[in-house]
């Protein structure tokens, strides 16, 4: 059972490249369009358009709770807290971080978004007390 957690740790990492795919894409297309220019950006990424900037913030939103989802995923492999439970936590974990992405750089909707990244928190913490129940 300890596998089935490499497919959502791979999962998220898949869905991290991604997000850098759609940043990348709202950069070029600002440069295409003329909306900034290198001098505009060579300090500060802010004279960037807002769809560049909401897909840059969901970038670095990537390294933010996802750095728990990575530890608790070593840790649960590394103590065999690796059933059902832990795992459909972990999927549901990276489903949030997939619709929050496609909030916060759609409808940018905050209390939309506010909720869905409570909910992978929630499921983080629960990831966090099963394994402390198997180590204990």
């Amino acid at each position: 059972m300890t596998i089935q957690l490499v497919y959502p740790a791979l999962a998220q990492i898949l869905w991290t490249f991604v997000v850098l795919g759609i940043l990348f894409q709202r950069r070029r297309v600002a440069f295409r369009n003329k909306e900034v220019g290198m001098a505009d950006i060579a300090v500060s990424t802010e004279r960037y358009p807002e769809r560049a900037r909401l897909a840059a913030a969901n970038y670095a939103n990537q390294f933010e709770t996802p750095v728990i989802f990575f530890a608790l995923i070593m840790l649960a492999m590394e103590v065999g807290a690796t059933g059902t439970v832990i795992v459909a936590l972990a999927w549901a974990f990276v489903l949030t971080r997939i619709v929050h992405t496609l909030i916060h750089t759609g409808s940018n909707r905050v209390p939309a978004r506010a909720a869905v990244f409570a909910l992978g928190v929630v499921c983080l913490f629960c990831m966090t007390v099963g394994i402390v129940v198997t180590v204990l």
